[in-house]
C-alpha cells in the first residue's frame, strides 16, 4: 500500500474528505460511487465503483458475438475506461481512460450518428478519423457508460446505429436485474 502521509479528521456526522489530488489522480468526481472495503481489523479501502466493470466478462463476449455480425469494431464504456473491445483496436483501448468528449457524451446521455468521416478521440490522447455511432448506456436512472461502433474503412450507418442502441438498452436492463 502506497502511503502519501495526508491525514484527515472524520467530521461529527461520520464524513471525511478525500484530498482533490487524490480525486483528481484516481478521476473521482462528485456523485461517482465508491465501494468500501474493511481488510483486518484497522484498515478501511475505498475503490471506485463501476457498475459495468462488474459484468466485464459478460460485456466482452457480448461485444465479441456482435463483432462476428458487423465486423466493425465495438467498444463498451463506463464511465472512465474502456472495459470491452472487439476488433483491430482491442489492445489499444482495453482498460484504458475514456477522452473527455465520451465523458460528456455519458453525461448528456447522447445517441449519435456519425456518417461522414470525422476525427474523433475515444481514448485520452488518441486521435482517430472515421464514422461511427454512440448509444448511451442507461441502468436503473443513471447513465453509466458507452456502446461505441466505429468504422473498418467502411461507412457506419442505420444497421449500426441500431444495434448500438439495442446493445446499450439490453446491458441497461441486464444490469438493473
Amino acid at each position: 500500500m502506497k502511503s502519501i502521509g495526508i491525514v484527515r479528521r472524520i467530521d461529527e456526522m461520520g464524513r471525511i474528505v478525500i484530498p482533490k489530488e487524490i480525486r483528481k489522480t484516481l478521476r473521482i468526481n462528485n456523485n461517482d460511487s465508491i465501494e468500501i472495503y474493511i481488510e483486518g481489523e484497522d484498515k478501511i479501502i475505498l475503490k471506485k465503483y463501476s457498475l459495468l466493470k462488474k459484468i466485464d466478462d459478460f460485456t466482452q463476449k457480448f461485444v465479441d458475438s456482435m463483432y462476428a455480425f458487423i465486423k466493425h469494431n465495438i467498444i463498451i464504456t463506463d464511465t472512465k475506461d474502456v472495459i470491452a473491445v472487439a476488433g483491430s483496436n482491442k489492445k489499444n483501448y482495453i482498460n484504458q481512460p475514456i477522452s473527455e468528449n465520451l465523458e460528456n457524451s455519458i453525461l448528456r446521455r447522447e445517441n449519435i450518428l456519425e456518417k461522414y468521416q470525422k476525427d474523433f478521440e475515444l481514448i485520452k490522447d488518441k486521435k482517430e478519423s472515421g464514422t461511427y455511432t454512440i448509444s448511451t448506456i442507461i441502468a436503473n436512472g443513471d447513465a453509466v457508460g458507452l456502446v461505441v461502433i466505429t468504422s473498418n474503412g467502411e461507412e457506419i450507418g442505420l444497421v449500426e446505429e441500431k444495434m448500438a442502441k439495442i446493445a446499450s438498452q439490453f446491458l441497461g436492463k441486464y444490469l438493473e436485474q
